[in-house]
């Protein structure tokens, strides 16, 4: 986790940045990228024909060469900066202006552990594929990888492998099984047809993941074993963090409901399952659900809220001691944020992830509402229309909100009162 407590709390308003200025002294500016403590914003600049660097706060990397493509300009929660880069086709991950020493073909699917000190990358050389994680890959490599994953400690990583080469129309070589997910590049011993997306336990010595056993049937695989059960689908399952057991969607013959280690937890039946969380603090066990076709809603230990959404519900999250859970839903096209079954009045035409305070007592969310963008606290707009912000975040103890946020041009870092909004 981020450590906040060590930011500016104090500072009201910083000019941090004019991008103005920026965009005068380069061919062009790519999207600017906001730092997690405000301090800083970055972006891809074009310096020449095929010419990339990255600029930050308004100073450019100094780079033996300019990059010739760049692209996944990203911080990490512990402030660093990272893109994706090429030079002379040969790709880098590179790190504050630094980079890997690794060299690849190509390189994709940035990931960071929680705290931001492991570095995730997904490779490609010579047409073999594997991960790297702080400039390490892994010792083997495969002629497919898919839905790469890091541990929360970074520690581990793991994807989707092809461990049998498969010729043009060798189809019943595929129907006994040709993909595992290897862990660390170690595959499992198991090989199935299909294996779709997978997570580590808390502390990365277990990996779970979607299996797909014959054409027709589905289930969930822990370290390569299988449970028992067959199911018509199944989607994405996660650890229990208290009891490290496995809870995933799964589709049987009335309905989808939840499953846990290989057993029905919930009565209820719905129309669709998935995006299920667990309340750390509270036990609670909620997921996005659709009582029926175009009825959108989040259910808690399998009882679903009574407002329901026509278009989506996405990004439900849990508040810090259990007992909330706040979600984006959507109708015809408009957006808001629905807290435990009670959606705010305002509709805007993109809402982010939902954010609560330490005590649960408010929610801030990044909103888009007639071309511009700020904060809503619990509701309420905040009283500047942006170019561009970036999601709320609340101070340690919770009477803060840093905004930061880019207007005409230029970007500020702001700590605003709660009780301002």
């Amino acid at each position: 986790m981020t450590d906040k407590t060590n930011w500016d709390w104090e500072t009201k308003e910083k000019q941090i940045s004019d991008l103005n200025e920026w965009k005068s002294s380069y061919n062009w500016v790519e999207e600017p990228y906001a730092s997690p403590d405000g301090e800083k914003i970055a972006a891809i600049v074009n310096t020449d024909d095929m010419e990339f660097n990255v600029c930050e706060n308004s100073k450019a990397w100094e780079i033996e060469e300019p990059f010739e493509k760049a692209y996944s300009l990203r911080y990490s929660p512990d402030g660093r900066l990272i893109v994706l880069a090429a030079a002379d086709d040969e790709w880098k991950t590179v790190v504050d202006g630094k980079p890997w020493e690794t060299i690849f073909d190509f390189l994709w699917d940035l990931r960071f552990s929680k705290d931001g000190k492991a570095i995730a990358v997904a490779t490609q050389t010579d047409g073999e594929y594997c991960m790297a994680v702080n400039d390490v890959p892994w010792k083997d490599s495969y002629s497919f990888i898919t839905c790469m994953t890091l541990s929360d400690d970074g520690k581990n990583s793991g994807s989707v492998v092809q461990t049998i080469n498969l010729g043009q129309a060798e189809v019943f070589k595929f129907q006994k099984g040709a993909f595992s997910a290897a862990v660390n590049g170690v595959p499992w011993d198991t090989n199935f047809v299909n294996v779709w997306n997978m997570a580590f336990n808390a502390d990365g010595s277990k990996l779970a993941a979607e299996v797909r056993l014959n054409l027709y049937d589905y289930t969930i695989a822990v370290d390569g074993k299988a449970w028992n059960s067959i199911y018509g689908c199944v989607w994405e399952p996660i650890f229990h963090p208290n009891t490290n057991s496995v809870i995933a969607p799964v589709k049987v013959k009335d309905g989808w409901t939840l499953a846990q280690d290989d057993n029905i937890l919930w009565d209820s039946r719905f129309a669709q399952v998935w995006h299920q969380m667990v309340s750390r603090q509270s036990d609670k066990i909620a997921a996005i659900a659709a009582t029926s076709y175009g009825k959108w809603t989040v259910a808690v230990d399998g009882k679903p809220w009574d407002i329901t959404f026509g278009d989506m519900v996405t990004d439900a999250v849990f508040s810090p001691d259990g007992t909330q859970i706040a979600c984006i839903g959507t109708d015809s096209g408009k957006y808001t944020i629905c807290n435990d079954g009670k959606a705010w009045d305002i509709k805007c035409d993109m809402v982010w992830k939902p954010v609560f305070s330490p005590d649960g007592s408010k929610i801030a969310a990044k909103i888009d509402k007639n071309g511009k963008r700020t904060i809503a606290v619990n509701g309420k707009l905040w009283n500047k229309m942006c170019d561009e912000v970036w999601e709320p975040v609340f101070s340690p103890d919770g009477s803060k909100i840093l905004c930061r946020s880019v207007e005409d041009g230029k970007y500020y870092r702001r700590v605003i009162p709660v009780s301002e909004f």
